[in-house]
């Protein structure tokens, strides 16, 4: 599998070696029943699948050992490879396994175990590889949304607590979560970047109110977060007071970094397009062809894309911008992928909206790529912009 030999040198030995093999049958084994036909649907179309259900997926992966695949083995997690991990996230793509949910896992998790104290890691590393916790993100604000260190939300020391006030955006699942990690402003004086802290908030603290935000897909994973002297223990900061911009950076990347699983998961909704292709004959417009090849050719680019990810991880190399570059070109595609599909529905597509509920009137798959293709729209804005990532590019790579 992925290994770079020299850090100049691209030539990868994309094969994997007889462990890599006996691991890969053994995840694929575990994965066989993994998705059921009622989940494939909604995941195909690039949707989670409702809260309850990703907890007691997080849980079967937790029973078996697997509820943490990138965390090192003295945090829980598994301490696999880069290697390692990358089957697991291919395997689980190819059997439309659900995704798990990544806020915990993915992003705090990982700042808890290098920054955290030991009280803090005792107390949430646990819950979040077993699902008892799910935790969501308090970073965007209604000013502050590409430009993170111009937030205002604030946190004013008052004895063992901190008193916070504010408004966060665009809060994926608050209504669901029991956790927030919220980038604060400590202080006024220093400059921006050095004013922020992170604290961790439980959700039912007293004066913390969600409210939906309706997004055009119809269903409710963003929200409104409103902060009104809510009391936080100072035993909830993260690291150090004034340290939460090069927190959230790292945050940041790794959220960009993840898009490794969404990249590979691009396979997964290009089958649910040819399904849905070959259910209305639309597999024999050559336009179509045409189309679904050029997609299948960039996908095929993106995948290679990962494995250099991970063959940078496995050498201990910086992969430098490629975070960015792989989050931009997998957003991109994804709504690529969901618009080929809205686009052979047709008509049935089009009148959705007005025969939806009509028992029999639509078929089972419309309702999940309509919401899909609608969904998609927002993969190109959460986690930085395409514009950011491409200025990213630009700046890292190249040096402009």
């Amino acid at each position: 599998m992925p290994r770079r030999r020299n850090h100049e040198i691209a030539a990868m030995n994309l094969d994997f070696d007889e462990d890599e093999t006996a691991f890969r049958d053994e995840v694929r084994a575990f994965f066989a029943d993994a998705a059921s036909p009622a989940h494939r649907a909604r995941l195909q179309a690039g949707l989670r699948l409702d809260p309850a259900e990703m907890v007691a997926w997080q849980r079967r992966l937790a029973a078996r050992g697997w509820g943490a695949p990138t965390w090192p083995v003295e945090h829980g997690g598994t301490g696999w490879s880069p290697t390692q991990v990358y089957i697991f996230e291919m395997e689980a793509a190819r059997a439309d396994a659900p995704i798990q949910f990544h806020q915990g896992l993915e992003l705090i998790g990982p700042i808890l175990f290098t920054y955290g104290t030991p009280e803090q890691k005792a107390r949430y590393l646990p819950a979040i590889i077993s699902g008892d916790d799910w935790w969501c993100q308090g970073y965007t604000e209604p000013a502050a949304g590409s430009d993170l260190a111009g937030l205002q939300t604030r946190a004013v020391r008052d004895g063992d607590h901190y008193v916070v006030n504010g408004q966060k955006m665009w809060t994926s699942y608050a209504h669901v979560a029991n956790r927030m990690f919220c980038l604060v402003r400590t202080s006024t004086e220093a400059r921006k970047q050095s004013g922020l802290s992170m604290l961790l908030i439980d959700m039912d603290t007293p004066g913390l109110t969600v409210r939906p935000i309706e997004t055009m897909d119809e269903k409710r994973h963003s929200n409104e977060v409103f902060l009104d002297d809510v009391r936080v223990p100072v035993a909830n900061l993260v690291g150090q007071e004034g340290a939460g911009w090069s927190y959230g950076k790292v945050l940041l990347d790794r959220e960009r970094g993840f898009g490794a699983a969404s990249a590979l998961r691009l396979s997964q909704s290009l089958r649910g397009l040819r399904a849905a292709a070959a259910a209305r004959g639309a597999d024999r417009d050559p336009v179509f062809r045409a189309n679904l090849a050029q997609i299948e050719i960039e996908t095929i680019a993106v995948e290679t894309m990962v494995m250099r990810l991970m063959a940078d991880a496995s050498a201990g190399n910086d992969s430098g911008p490629r975070a960015s570059m792989l989050k931009l070109r997998w957003s991109e595609l994804l709504q690529a992928v969901t618009e080929l599909w809205f686009e052979t529905l047709g008509y049935d597509a089009a009148a959705f909206r007005a025969i939806e509920g009509q028992a029999g009137a639509v078929d089972a798959d419309i309702a999940y790529a309509v919401q899909g293709a609608l969904n998609a729209r927002v993969t190109t804005i959460y986690g930085g912009s395409s514009e950011i990532q491409r200025n990213i590019v630009a700046r890292r790579h190249l040096g402009l």
